[in-house]
């Protein structure tokens, strides 16, 4: 075994020895219990077959390894007064960390059947991975959780979004060796560079090296010490050693992260101590503890004549025929009376004093921490009204501005208004700025801890607008903030939020779990802006055209996700102002940062988004003619200028053809209401979409989200759906909707095609259009530029 570096540490007495051991001893038994048993959970009697559960899952592997680590936070947060988390990365630990949470009592105060007795531990056990019970990973269920551990890659990054703006936090992050491999984990460890000593809490990653993952060595396990020292030193870190093998007396391994714990925290403190009080400015090394531990620590070593302990082997159930094979079941019992039970618990399965001897009071316990039930700590975003911020707007498209940016002076307002209390921060890939939110920067700068150099704008030691290319690392920072108890907003070009599709998904299941927790309080929506749309990519060009992300969202729980696609800056305004106050949300907000038409007043804006979508009587002609013989339909600012483009023409051309125009502002609108909480009743619904007209849809994205949205309809049959197909390139603005049939000509033709008596009355029109669109190829060709009539049209009504 190798000592950690123990600069600072205080020597461990041998009464602290014998509770650690006897504490992580419990959780050990705790955790095989779990995995195996549905009966005789003492060992009062010998184990027999039906005292097995039928079904054996679970994953021990790693389980041993963070019940030590639980052990030793213990310690080191009670002997120190420390307010402090954990973030539990390695996959499937939960028997670990449900076994931390039963021994410091605050399982049984948020699950009072499960008390913390015999009949208590018979039921943690029965539970784990069984029908009606919990997951076998760490999960919303699970206290003093915040990270979902069913998927690896996010823990270090959900770690820093913790210890943001919570400077007496120490947020502890166990990083198993499977989940350094990752692409995002990789990202994560440049966090430090973020993090402000003086506003922010730390970070302790203690990186868990087994060996091995389901069936193959790990690749940091494997690296050279001096290879993986010189990695880790490159990262930012000072790392500490503790190396556990087969055969070590536990008071060694107990010395020895004892050791690294305390010299850990002593470093933090001075690190902290340093900057705040003595005004220190050079960007710190924070230390980090390499704990090596054998896989299945303190399991079976051999089973079936294959080593097992120390082996992939042991990554889930190291006896996997316990109920049939009398062997498995004599080793079972042999390896859980090796923890010798009956000095852990008294007769009536209560933990016995030394076991709790290092376990934290109150709030200070790992499973009660307020800071992992984020909404216990949430306040009211202090929201300015929306009238000093609104665009006037005498007449429907009079006026152009850029929504993202008419957005960015708000968002400067709520950063200056939690300027003192810090809980309120905007995340992005390197594009604030491009996205027109560079407003922020008047209220605060770019987090930056590095080096700066005189031609740098907006970096800043204590800002809070952060910005990284890397959307994993933006997603988990601002999951690790909300899920805290904190507010934010992940900005973003349209087409790379595809990059965290996995993550979104992660965080609508964690808070689908959690709503139906009572004891889990709401927390604070997450919010996507995704602009630099698919529309207005024609410098980018095709790389950088998909708006599939909204599909993506809209394919998960109806009761989390939400989409808008507000059509001008007063309607992002109001979405905005509403997300922002939203809670146990998923908030997806679709906007153009390019200069657009100004269609609604701020009153009108917020009716609008209140209904979610309605006719825009002054854009079509219905009124004169008592019903529509068309529906114009449009979801997106592009595609609402062209279809308004496309009324106007139609009033020109065709002046006797009744036309409805509808926007639809929030997406769920056009699904059923016993779909989706936001559903239309179908009798409204055919009001705004008569069943026997044909209805023309312009949208933003893929044509048949629309079609999948609104098939239950009884106007589906009528419903004819333009949008993104796929179809682009550099080229101009204009070219990118005529490239995709959404433009106002081709818009003009649908509506000839499918009312009744257009085709041959309306004929010569339909060709003027169909001209209009081959001129449009030739003209862009030669010019470079759209055609006059598109560059400069506005809406004359």
């Amino acid at each position: 075994m190798t000592d950690a570096v123990a600069d600072t540490a205080s020597p461990v007495t041998d009464e602290e020895l014998a509770a650690l051991d006897a504490h992580w001893r419990a959780a050990n038994y705790l955790a095989a219990g779990q995995i195996y048993l549905m009966g005789n959970p003492l060992l009062t009697e010998p184990l027999r077959p039906e005292h097995i559960k039928p079904r054996l899952l679970g994953h021990w592997g790693t389980s041993p390894g963070l019940t030590f680590v639980y052990t030793h936070l213990n310690r080191v947060i009670k002997g120190r007064g420390l307010d402090a988390m954990c973030v539990w990365g390695p996959g499937h630990g939960g028997p670990a960390v449900l076994a931390g949470a039963w021994l410091d009592g605050s399982y049984a105060e948020k699950y009072p059947d499960v008390s913390r007795d015999g009949q208590g531990m018979a039921r943690l056990f029965r539970q784990f991975s069984f029908p009606g019970g919990v997951p076998s990973h760490v999960a919303p269920e699970t206290p003093g959780s915040i990270h979902e551990g069913g998927e690896l890659g996010y823990s270090l990054a959900h770690g820093y979004g913790a210890a943001l703006d919570n400077p007496d936090l120490l947020v502890a992050c166990v990083i198993g060796d499977g989940e350094a491999e990752t692409g995002p984990l990789a990202a994560a460890w440049h966090s430090n560079k973020f993090l402000d000593p003086v506003y922010d809490g730390a970070v302790l990653p203690i990186l868990h090296l087994n060996g091995y993952k389901i069936a193959n060595p790990t690749v940091l396990a494997r690296l050279p010490e001096p290879e993986l020292d010189a990695l880790l030193r490159g990262h930012g870190h000072e790392p500490l050693y503790v190396t556990c093998e087969d055969g070590d007396e536990p008071e060694w391994a107990h010395r020895a992260m004892a050791a690294a714990m305390d010299t850990a925290v002593e470093r933090i403190a001075l690190i902290q101590r340093a900057v705040r009080e003595e005004g220190a400015a050079e960007r710190p090394r924070w230390p980090l503890i390499v704990l090596r531990t054998p896989k299945g620590w303190t399991g079976p070593a051999e089973v079936d004549g294959l080593p097992v302990a120390g082996t992939w082997r042991s990554h889930q159930v190291p006896l996997p025929a316990v109920r049939e094979n009398h062997e498995h079941l004599r080793q079972l019992e042999v390896w859980l009376r090796s923890y010798r039970p009956e000095e852990l618990f008294d007769a009536d399965g209560r933990p016995r004093p030394p076991v709790l001897a290092c376990v934290p009071d109150g709030d200070r316990r790992l499973g009660a921490t307020p800071h992992a039930n984020g909404g216990q700590l949430l306040r009211e975003l202090p929201l300015p009204p929306l009238e000093r911020y609104a665009v006037a707007v005498d007449k429907p498209g009079g006026t152009l501005h850029e929504p993202t940016r008419v957005l960015g002076a708000l968002l400067e307002a709520v950063m200056e208004a939690t300027a003192q209390r810090r809980d309120f921060r905007v995340v992005g890939p390197d594009e604030t700025a491009s996205n027109r939110l560079q407003d922020l920067y008047k209220a605060t700068s770019k987090a930056w801890q590095a080096e700066v150099l005189p031609t740098d704008e907006n970096l800043g030691r204590h800002g809070r607008v952060m910005e990284i290319l890397s959307e994993h690392t933006c997603q988990g920072w601002l999951e690790g903030y909300l899920l805290t108890g904190r507010h934010g907003l992940f900005s973003s070009y349209e087409a790379f939020a595809h990059i965290v599709d996995s993550m979104v998904n992660q965080h609508i299941k964690w808070l689908k779990s959690a709503r139906a927790l009572p004891w889990r309080a709401p927390i604070a929506s997450l919010n996507y802006l995704l602009t630099s749309h698919v529309w207005r990519q024609d410098h980018n060009g095709f790389s950088h055209q998909d708006p599939g992300f909204v599909d993506h969202v809209l394919n998960k729980s109806p009761q989390i996700v939400r989409v808008y696609l507000p059509p001008d800056a007063n309607t992002l305004l109001s979405v905005a102002d509403h997300v922002l106050r939203s809670r146990d949300y998923v908030n997806v907000v679709v906007a153009g940062k390019q200069p657009c038409f100004d269609w609604l007043t701020l009153d009108e804006a917020r009716a609008h988004c209140a209904r979610g979508a309605g006719i825009w009587e002054w854009a079509g002609t219905e009124t004169a003619y008592g019903e529509p013989q068309v529906v114009l339909a449009c979801a997106g600012d592009v595609p609402t200028q062209e279809v308004l483009a496309a009324a106007q023409l139609l009033r020109t051309h065709l002046p006797e053809l009744a036309v409805r125009v509808v926007n639809v502002v929030d997406m769920a609108r056009l699904m059923p209401e016993r779909v989706h909480p936001h559903g239309m009743p179908d009798a409204e619904f055919d009001a705004l979409f008569p069943p026997d007209k044909p209805v023309i849809f312009a949208y933003h994205g893929y044509p048949w989200l629309i079609h999948r949205l609104a098939y239950r309809r009884a106007v589906h049959p009528q419903l004819h759906v333009r949008g993104y197909k796929e179809e682009g390139t550099t080229t101009t603005p204009f070219d990118m909707v005529v490239r995709n049939d959404l433009d106002r000509y081709r818009l003009v033709m649908d509506v000839i095609d499918r009312v009744p008596g257009l085709a041959v009355s309306a004929a010569a029109v339909r060709q003027s259009m169909a001209d209009v669109r081959t001129r449009h190829q030739a003209w862009i060709r030669q010019h470079g530029t759209d055609l006059p009539e598109v560059a400069d049209w506005t809406w004359t009504g």
